[in-house]
């Protein structure tokens, strides 16, 4: 049985976020997520010509905890998007999470 973690990126600009753009993930399995690099290459494209930025980019990992992996912190390729990470380890009680990760230290953001 294969399984694509949900991916994708929240916009925003100076004003506020403005949409949210799910988006596919190449990577089939439960422990890792990779954004597919056209579509998220023509997103940036997008956003940019409209004065917008990747604000958040989350994930949803399936059986870990809402914490940045090891992996997740290599592959953490931009210092100034929040990374989201909706655990649903628990289904019934899925945990919501947000992190900036910079030179892979790892800080967790208060969400509220």
């Amino acid at each position: 049985m294969s399984y694509r973690t949900p991916t994708g990126i929240i916009a925003g600009n100076p004003n506020g976020l403005t949409a949210l753009h799910r988006l596919t993930n190449t990577y089939d399995g439960i422990d890792f997520y990779r954004i597919d690099d056209g579509e998220l290459y023509r997103l940036y494209l997008d956003l940019e010509s409209r004065g917008e930025e990747i604000a958040v980019i989350y994930h949803s990992p399936p059986v870990s905890v809402a914490y940045p992996s090891k992996r997740d912190v290599e592959y953490a390729a931009w210092s100034d998007p929040v990374y989201v990470i909706c655990s649903l380890e628990h289904p019934d009680e899925p945990v919501l999470r947000a992190f900036r990760i910079v030179d892979e230290q790892i800080t967790e953001l208060a969400l509220g």
